[in-house]
């Protein structure tokens, strides 16, 4: 029988390991747009982070996001990425029930 490793990401955040599925993906594509990734298979270059709107907020005050994709993000889209996560979280909890 094999066992197959679970891909590990570090949030930007928090910079705690998480398996990749728990985790959401901010993309800066090819075209220069920043995107939540939500499925993980958009192109371009990814940096990952909680689920948590608070590890969004840490990751803005370092700045390790705009490090991680190498580039400036302005502030209006990390007010766009804020309100895409708390959309994601309310349709993730609405579905559970």
């Amino acid at each position: 029988m094999k066992v197959r490793k679970v891909p590990l990401r570090k949030c930007v955040g928090c910079q705690e390991m998480f398996p990749k599925m728990q985790l959401l993906r901010v993309v800066l594509t090819p075209e220069e747009k920043i995107l939540l990734d939500l499925r993980g298979r958009q192109n371009g270059r990814g940096a990952y982070l909680c689920k948590n709107v608070e590890c969004l907020r840490q990751a803005r005050k370092k700045k390790s996001l705009e490090r991680a994709l190498k580039t400036a993000i302005p502030p209006v889209m990390y007010d766009d990425l804020e309100q895409m996560m708390v959309r994601e979280a309310m349709d993730v909890g609405h579905g559970d029930t």
